[in-house]
């Protein structure tokens, strides 16, 4: 394949969540070819051909020939991975890190297609409203690599490895700690009062649709933090009995006075 010619056969490499949701992705496409999903883990590398219709193998040295091969596995094993995959020379291998630079990949036309998006097993996810940031060895690889994320996605960026970091970190913010915040809200009713997660559920939808409404998600924040309620806030820390709670409860607080006061 000329790096001039659009991307057309695609090979995904890993069978965690990530490579199975670009898996079914790349299958959905038009304009795409899924040719293999590779995989050391058999039991999955199976399991997720068999979901999209396509051949499999567990064996990177064995994998078939594609314009573009996608490497979806954890930020450790990038580099390793790559190292082993047999390619044709003429083609591109890209990763779906987001705090993995392009220098893992070794050498040739490489690039990077990091999808913005938490997965889950067996939870479909619209890929086609999933951010892709993208990345290449060269302007022409970049386009190559465009061409790919404009075929599962209608939202695609270009990132560097320092943007892509930045915005990676964001989103465990945004996603990561938020659901720490959800489970340590979930024990506390669970320890406290035997109430199931149930309860807390339309109090989440809720604050998570005024959110996403809000031009700034600072504009609906509500609370005693806000209200600048001491008296509340020194409550509830006197009823959380781990120290880690409690600094949390503190921190988190300050934050939101401080933020609040920019409003």
């Amino acid at each position: 394949m000329s790096k001039m010619n659009n991307p057309r056969t695609v090979v995904v490499v890993g069978s965690g969540n990530v490579a199975e949701s670009i898996a079914v992705a790349v299958a959905d496409s038009f304009s795409l070819e899924l040719v293999q999903v590779v995989a050391r883990n058999e039991v999955r590398a199976e399991a997720v051909a068999q979901v999209v219709g396509c051949d499999w193998c567990a064996d990177m040295s064995e994998a078939a020939e594609a314009d573009i091969y996608i490497i979806a596995v954890s930020d450790r094993a990038v580099e390793e991975v790559a190292a082993a995959l047999h390619r044709p020379e003429n083609s591109i291998v890209v990763h779906t890190a987001g705090s993995v630079g392009m220098d893992a990949l070794g050498d040739g036309d490489r690039g990077v297609l990091y999808p913005f998006q938490t997965f889950t097993a067996g939870r479909r996810v619209d890929f086609s409203a999933v951010p892709l940031f993208v990345e290449g060895s060269d302007e022409d690889t970049t386009q190559a690599i465009e061409y790919v994320a404009n075929a599962l996605s209608q939202r695609v960026y270009r990132a560097t490895s320092k943007r892509r970091r930045e915005i990676h970190l964001t989103g465990v913010f945004a996603c990561n700690f938020v659901n720490a915040l959800y489970t340590m809200a979930t024990d506390l009713l669970d320890e406290r009062e035997g109430l199931p997660f149930d309860v807390l559920r339309p109090l989440i939808e809720e604050t998570a649709a005024k959110a996403v409404e809000a031009t700034h998600p600072r504009h609906v924040q509500t609370g005693p933090a806000v209200r600048g309620d001491k008296a509340v806030a020194e409550r509830h820390v006197a009823m959380l009995k781990e120290a880690n709670q409690q600094e949390i409860y503190k921190l988190l607080t300050e934050y939101i006075w401080q933020t609040s006061k920019k409003i």
